[in-house]
């Protein structure tokens, strides 16, 4: 077990700015058995309330990259942020690797087949079985509510998250899908896009589950004509469904539930669907404003690149050369581990010895 604390006791672990108290909130590196594979597991991170008690489950499912040479790279703590997200309302949140993504057993489970003919019912039902794995895992635990179990999951996680409310586990009370979907090779351009349709509506025809779908005006996988489509076909087999159509989110919407900004956007439309799913999320603490200053060597480029350490997700550190260079390390899951990424960057980009700035919203050296 890691717990999210920093140095001197001080919270390692923030989010969009809001600190977590250590005392509150432990995180913990999984490995999951999975039966298809005699030895095998899949790679997954949990972040949950600690206090004793039952919680509610939230199982997070991730996108797969359009090159298949960036799936073994990927890290199940790469959703670190939107674990915290969830963890502070409560939940038992934790982001599992499919197989073939990063460290989880292989081979890929996901292929579709040639463009021209793919099967993506086949696809997804592959995803599913993956996040069923882990469901089923995590119901063994004491401080895991069986009864209130949710699915979220990001484009191909999404989709995934689509076929499992078909053939749900038990306990699962909503499911979450932001731009689901599958076959995206070059921006705006879906192989098979009639066969990524009939998909969804073979779905609906079982789905039974309360889902919520968010998607973004300039998706660049799935665009809002083509998720109009999805949703169309899903409901009209019976599916339920909560659309949404979100504005437009930076350069590409895709990126709506990884990005650091748009969790403002998109966990305010959860909230208020999971109530309605009856699961009554307590109060969020206010954030509190970092008072942290950058080292006053740095010019306009080095102060900016400060701000934007002070307002990325996770354990973060900030290093200063003795020449005014800096480095910074920030997404991390522990102090320690940011503390050496900020040192090494840092002599990295300066080729020199580097000192510790600060540390999460601590400074090791007087500003």
């Amino acid at each position: 077990m890691f717990r999210l604390v920093g140095l001197g006791g001080l919270a390692a672990l923030w989010v969009a700015g809001v600190p977590l108290r250590a005392a509150d909130y432990a995180g913990v590196d999984l490995r999951i058995p999975i039966a298809a594979q005699e030895g095998g597991s899949l790679e997954a991170v949990m972040v949950l309330p600690l206090g004793g008690g039952r919680h509610p489950l939230v199982i997070l499912s991730h996108g797969s990259p359009r090159e298949a040479r960036d799936r073994p790279g990927m890290s199940a703590r790469g959703m670190m942020p939107q674990l915290v997200a969830f963890a502070r309302r409560g939940f038992v949140a934790v982001s599992v690797l499919r197989r073939g993504y990063g460290t989880s057993v292989g081979p890929w489970a996901e292929g579709s087949g040639p463009c021209e003919k793919a099967d993506y019912a086949r696809s997804a039902r592959a995803g599913a079985a993956d996040i069923r794995t882990a469901i089923a895992f995590m119901t063994r635990r004491d401080d895991v509510d069986i009864t209130r179990i949710v699915a979220v999951g990001q484009s191909a996680g999404g989709f995934a998250t689509v076929a499992l409310t078909a053939d749900p586990p038990s306990g699962l009370v909503a499911a979450i899908s932001f731009a689901g979907g599958r076959g995206s090779r070059p921006p705006d351009s879906v192989c098979d896009e009639d066969a990524l349709v009939r998909a969804f509506g073979t779905f609906g025809r079982r789905s039974h589950v309360p889902m919520l779908w968010i998607y973004t005006e300039n998706d660049r996988y799935f665009g809002p004509a083509l998720a109009r489509r999805f949703r169309a076909a899903f409901q009209d087999s019976g599916g339920q469904v909560s659309f949404v159509a979100a504005p437009a989110f930076g350069s590409d919407g895709h990126a709506l539930f990884s990005a650091p900004n748009g969790r403002d956007i998109w966990m305010p439309i959860v909230e208020a669907f999971l109530v309605r799913q009856g699961l009554h999320l307590p109060a969020v603490r206010p954030s509190t404003p970092s008072s942290l200053k950058p080292p006053k060597s740095l010019g306009a480029a080095g102060q900016a690149a400060f701000g934007t350490y002070l307002d990325s997700p996770g354990s973060r550190a900030f290093a200063v050369s003795a020449t005014g260079g800096y480095g910074w390390r920030t997404g991390r899951v522990s102090a320690l581990e940011a503390r050496d990424g900020a040192l090494a960057n840092c002599a990295r980009a300066t080729g020199t010895i580097c000192r510790l700035h600060a540390v999460d919203d601590a400074y090791v050296v007087d500003p």
